[in-house]
């Protein structure tokens, strides 16, 4: 597991790449973080797909930025337009994946919270193959912004009073899109319920938030994810998929 920099539109985008063990190519996975940034549990979460089999890639979109919080105001404006640096460093981060030698060329994208959101807006472009949407806003457009969205796994708090009504938003539009996707959502789970943060931001957000890791509803939520990721990015014998597309 390392430290890369790879060349963005707008300059150098660093991030951390897990690398199975073996032999490639396997297919890739772009991991995108939270409103805190490029933590120690989404580089653990990369490590994850990695030990599944996935060259995965988290690419760290607030480097450039002068401060957290200026980068989280940035990230918030660009998911409420659909466009920006950081969206154009998620199609770097993909292509760059998709074109390494020991990557199929098949990749999917997973998120949580703000990065549920660009994960969200970012399965109908660019080419992935399969997203994973975990606690992203849904804009109240979806079917317009979704239309040939790639297959999608989303899971939700029930105790996420910031986005009640998102599933099955979400679910009613990749139904009517006719788009394949599993929804869940987790009664005893709030917000953040999949990621294991740390630091004195964490500790007030969970409080002010009711937000937080919780294990069972985690759990089951990683058998849903992994196994979909599976289904939709393990082409016939890992053959290498042509032009380096999802």
């Amino acid at each position: 597991m390392v430290d890369v920099s790879i060349a963005g539109r707008h300059g150098e985008l660093p991030g951390h790449l897990a690398t199975p063990a073996g032999a490639g190519p396997w297919p890739g996975v772009v991991v995108i973080h939270e409103a805190f940034g490029l933590t120690g549990d989404v580089r653990g979460i990369a490590d994850r797909f990695a030990e599944r089999g996935y060259l995965a890639l988290a690419p760290d979109l607030f480097a450039w930025g002068k401060g957290r919080f200026a980068c989280m105001r940035a990230a918030f404006q660009e998911l409420s337009v659909g466009s920006g640096r950081m969206f154009d460093d998620l199609e770097a981060a993909r292509g760059w994946l998709a074109g390494r030698a020991d990557c199929t060329g098949r990749v999917g994208v997973i998120g949580f919270c703000m990065g549920g959101g660009f994960a969200l807006l970012a399965a109908p472009r660019y080419g992935f193959g399969a997203a994973s949407v975990n606690y992203g806003r849904v804009p109240s457009d979806a079917e317009r912004v979704l239309a040939g969205a790639c297959p999608m796994v989303a899971s939700y708090g029930g105790r996420d009073r910031s986005l009640r009504g998102h599933a099955e938003r979400l679910d009613g539009a990749l139904t009517t899109l006719g788009v394949e996707h599993d929804v869940k959502v987790y009664p005893e789970a709030g917000h953040s319920f999949l990621n294991r943060n740390s630091g004195a931001l964490a500790f007030v957000f969970s409080k002010l938030a009711g937000a937080g890791y919780h294990g069972p509803s985690a759990d089951d939520a990683w058998d849903r994810i992994l196994p979909f990721f599976d289904a939709h990015l393990r082409g016939a014998g890992g053959a290498r998929a042509e032009g380096g597309e999802g």
